[in-house]
């Protein structure tokens, strides 16, 4: 989240919440936390919980985080696309290959 959208979802506490002050100190100490969150689902998080509760939301009750891309799944479906692209006749190549050279490794001695 960007800092102004960080103060937008600490005004729209304070508006809605009178008693919930916006001192420099507590936007000091809430603002890196802030910071590494999602806008879109602290808001909505801040939304929801304005409708059933009478009290100010603590930061770990508004907390979302951004969704975070898994490299290695993203790998993995670039493999399976450059796989996808090699013909059947190839990897049934590439597979009489390798356990030619299994077989070889084995008769030799050599793990």
């Amino acid at each position: 989240m960007e800092y102004n959208q960080a103060i937008d979802i600490l005004e729209s506490i304070s508006a809605v919440y009178p008693r919930f002050e916006l001192s420099e100190k507590k936007v000091k100490i809430i603002m890196p936390a802030l910071l590494k969150m999602d806008y879109e689902g602290v808001m909505a998080n801040v939304e929801r919980h304005v409708t059933k509760n009478p009290f100010p939301p603590t930061i770990a009750e508004i907390a979302a985080y951004p969704v975070q891309t898994n490299e290695n799944i993203e790998k993995w479906r670039e493999w399976e696309l450059a796989a996808s692209k090699i013909s059947q006749e190839r990897k049934r190549q590439l597979v009489i290959n390798l356990q030619k050279l299994l077989a070889e490794r084995a008769r030799d001695g050599i793990d």
